[in-house]
């Protein structure tokens, strides 16, 4: 059996990974899975601690189908907003998208 902290650390790791790539990466469709990447470190921890925790409370499990449904919301509204900026500037590098600036 795989202790906790193998799962914690992975968690660790992807989050880390993740938050390298949003901050690092000046393309939008590499700063949105950079989020992606994140956010599934979140769920790595939730079902991790719902599995060594209390198996009968389904709260974990509930928990990370919720962060999927943000998560499939934020992709379908974060790809929306790139494919817009792309046919508005041509260009998906974050530094060029200064739309609110006229």
């Amino acid at each position: 059996m795989i202790p906790l902290s193998w799962y914690l650390i992975f968690a660790a790791v992807l989050f880390g990974i993740g938050l390298f790539t949003a901050l690092s990466r000046r393309n939008s469709v590499a700063i949105l899975l950079g989020i992606e990447l994140m956010l599934n470190a979140v769920n790595v921890n939730l079902v991790s601690f719902w599995r060594y925790g209390d198996v009968m409370n389904m709260s974990g499990q509930v928990f990370s189908v919720i962060v999927f449904a943000v998560t499939a919301a934020e992709v379908s509204v974060g790809l929306a907003l790139v494919i817009s900026a792309y046919r508005r500037r041509n260009t998906v590098i974050a530094n060029d998208l200064d739309m609110m600036k006229f």
